[in-house]
């Protein structure tokens, strides 16, 4: 059985329908053309390589705050997506309640667009987030993650940490960011997206640069703590990527079929509760 006939949960993705969901106007990124990405082509990708289930993250681009397009998908999918949803730091405990009420299970914070500053008055948020029992999904890249551990460290919530923690390649595995991001391992109560490789990784190296670190990641939070995510429709990127070699990808990376099912199935259906 290859990985397309596998049953697969996406746990990293994006939907921008403009025309049925108007851009913000104060957008930071306004995604067109080819990357306007509508939840039927999104679901048509997902039938089409055996992806049963996703996780619907609520862009910064096009959206921001605007959560609009993220809640219907949810509301028409038929069970088939849950949400992270981005959301202003000073929502309130009802509000917060009200989204996890329509299938949003966390919230989307994103120093590696914004800084880490932006996190400097996020701790009611994520102290709610745990109350609610929703997770706090943090987007950092290259040596940001030490400068968030007293924040994030303590909190009594579920974390997920995007994109393996988008190292600097050429920093290898031994860089304070990646190395923090192993330490949160620890606590039991992170877990890693092995995704968005193409984000830090050359698009033709993506098994030798990125390989590592993903087998780092698994050594250090096993596949219990680990799941994968397309990064669809690929917003902003330099060069062409297509969803079916990047699950070609993930099965060379992950070649044990067990822990591939763990991975990409069994971690994200029990983790964000989906079923059939």
């Amino acid at each position: 059985m290859s990985i397309f006939d596998e049953p697969k949960i996406d746990c990293h993705n994006h939907l921008f329908d403009p025309q049925r969901f108007p851009y913000r106007s104060d957008a930071i990124y306004s995604p067109s053309g080819q990357e306007v990405a509508t939840q039927p082509q999104f679901q048509r990708v997902m039938d089409a390589y055996g992806v049963e289930h996703a996780l619907l993250v609520g862009p910064n681009s096009g959206y921001g705050t605007d959560n609009a397009c993220l809640l219907h998908a949810l509301a028409t999918g038929g069970r088939r997506f849950k949400g992270i949803a981005v959301v202003d730091h000073a929502i309130t405990l009802d509000k917060l309640a009200a989204l996890k009420a329509q299938g949003v299970v966390g919230v989307a914070f994103n120093p590696a667009l914004a800084g880490v500053a932006a996190m400097a008055d996020a701790l009611p948020l994520l102290a709610r987030l745990a109350e609610l029992e929703m997770f706090a999904q943090v987007q950092v890249q290259g040596d940001q993650l030490p400068d968030l551990l007293d924040l994030l460290g303590p909190l009594p919530g579920a974390l997920l940490i995007d994109h393996c923690g988008r190292p600097v390649v050429e920093q290898g595995l031994g860089q304070s960011g990646f190395q923090a991001l192993l330490r949160l391992a620890d606590n039991g109560r992170a877990w890693v997206k092995l995704s968005g490789m193409q984000k830090f990784a050359e698009p033709d190296l993506l098994d030798e640069q990125a390989g590592p670190y993903v087998q780092a990641l698994l050594d250090a939070f096993g596949a219990q703590r680990c799941i994968w995510g397309s990064d669809w429709p690929f917003i902003r990127q330099a060069e062409r990527v297509d969803y079916g070699p990047l699950l070609k990808l993930a099965e060379r990376l992950l070649p044990d079929a067990a822990v591939r099912r763990q991975v990409m199935w069994e971690t994200p259906r029990r983790l964000f509760g989906f079923s059939d």
